[in-house]
């Protein structure tokens, strides 16, 4: 059998989606997420302009030989658009082989290591008050582990925060349209001072301590916006308030800059989420200065990359924390979740549930209860796009953020 056909579907039930379809000659079909948040159709024009001719009549059994074909063959190695793209065609070749053996995807890579997967919500608002009852939402909803956002007085809208009304549902996506719903032109810009939310956000793990004790996960994501001298002074001052994680506290592309924060404090650290292959870790895993992997197997090259990564990552006693949001589809989750089953190292699991529209489109059978996933025992993946259904809803340009500090200048966003 082979590779008979290739489409590349982009659509926006509620959001953007890039979903690579694969079909054997035997007329078996898998999917995979390639969506790159706010640069969708640079990985759709990838698959469609350069890979798809080159899979046409390839063993779709022969994974491992397909997935060096795309990295080492093209020369070009690595980068968001690259692993993105190689990325789907992972997934859509192991949701064939699954679906040709009637299994789920995580009996083909070993079997359960467990029985569910917990996964932390996010919990925000512009204050305290509304942050706390974000976060009393979750806990009524049975999560044990809640990532914590709020604002910081005297600066406006930035990163994590939700602006719709607090609740344990959470509807922040970052990627802006126009006012009108209609494409963007250009990103908005936010303003920053990290001396303000250095001051601000000790006082709140503190009060959520107080209110809600010591047995609730509290996560936290710094993204990349302190130097490595200010992430060390953050993670010291916040241990005594038992993070499960600090993430993305530096931008960690110069690795060695963890030695200075992981010197200076216990804080447990997570980072990976704008990595895309085992390199950008390799010091922070070998020099075990991060406690948990953050990538995505939708921009980190598949089922195929991730296992890798995290069985080196587990020979370090580091874990998985595999980002979750709703930048990722709902077939770039349910890999992660088969992942997270399969893997002996699995840590916690970032779970943003998907719009209502979104799931219109995509047909799922993973399932939620009180804190915890399960990828479900259908075939594959367990992910269907209904093309029919996405053809409603068509790509609409939207980008992130831009960053600056109150003089001006360009920062991390």
């Amino acid at each position: 059998m082979s590779i008979d056909k290739i489409d590349v579907n982009v659509c926006s039930p509620g959001r953007n989606f890039v979903t690579l379809k694969i079909v054997t000659d035997d007329g078996i079909v898998g999917w995979g997420d390639a969506t790159l948040n706010g640069r969708e159709l640079a990985v759709a024009a990838y698959l469609s302009e350069h890979l798809a001719s080159t899979l046409i009549g390839r063993d779709e059994d022969r994974i491992e030989d397909t997935w060096q074909y795309l990295y080492r063959g093209a020369y070009w190695r690595r980068g968001p658009v690259t692993m993105a793209a190689i990325a789907a065609v992972d997934m859509a070749l192991w949701d064939i082989k699954a679906k040709k053996a009637g299994v789920p995807l995580y009996q083909l890579l070993g079997g359960a290591s467990r029985d569910r997967i917990r996964v932390y919500g996010h919990a925000s608002g512009p204050d305290y008050a509304a942050l706390k009852d974000a976060i009393t939402g979750y806990v009524e909803a049975g999560y044990t582990a809640v990532r914590v956002q709020t604002g910081v007085p005297g600066l406006g809208q930035i990163y994590g925060v939700a602006t719709n009304k607090p609740g344990a549902r959470y509807d922040y996506e970052p990627a802006h349209r126009a006012a009108d719903g209609g494409a963007a032109t250009a990103p908005i810009e936010e303003t920053w001072d990290t001396r303000a939310y250095l001051t601000h956000m000790p006082g709140i793990f503190a009060k959520i301590r107080e209110d809600f004790g010591s047995q609730l996960r509290i996560l936290h994501d710094g993204h990349h916006r302190m130097t490595p001298i200010e992430a060390a002074r953050f993670a010291k001052d916040v241990e005594p308030y038992d993070l499960f994680w600090l993430e993305d506290c530096t931008p960690a592309e110069d690795q060695a800059a963890l030695r200075l924060v992981r010197s200076h404090s216990t804080t447990p650290l997570a980072i990976g989420e704008v990595f895309n292959s085992v390199y950008d870790y390799q010091t922070l895993i070998t020099e075990r200065l991060i406690d948990y992997v953050r990538s995505a197997v939708t921009h980190t090259g598949g089922v195929t990359a991730m296992r890798k990564l995290l069985d080196f990552a587990g020979i370090y006693g580091i874990r998985s924390g595999m980002h979750g949001p709703t930048d990722i589809s709902p077939v770039g989750m349910a890999a992660a979740l088969h992942l997270d089953l399969a893997i002996h190292n699995f840590g916690i699991q970032e779970y943003m549930p998907h719009s209502d529209t979104t799931l219109e489109v995509f047909r799922t059978s993973f399932t939620f209860e009180r804190g915890f996933l399960h990828p479900g025992d259908t075939p594959g993946l367990g992910v269907e796009l209904d093309e029919d259904a996405a053809a409603a809803f068509t790509y609409t340009t939207a980008y992130l953020p831009v960053n600056r500090l109150q003089d001006g200048t360009v920062h991390d966003w």
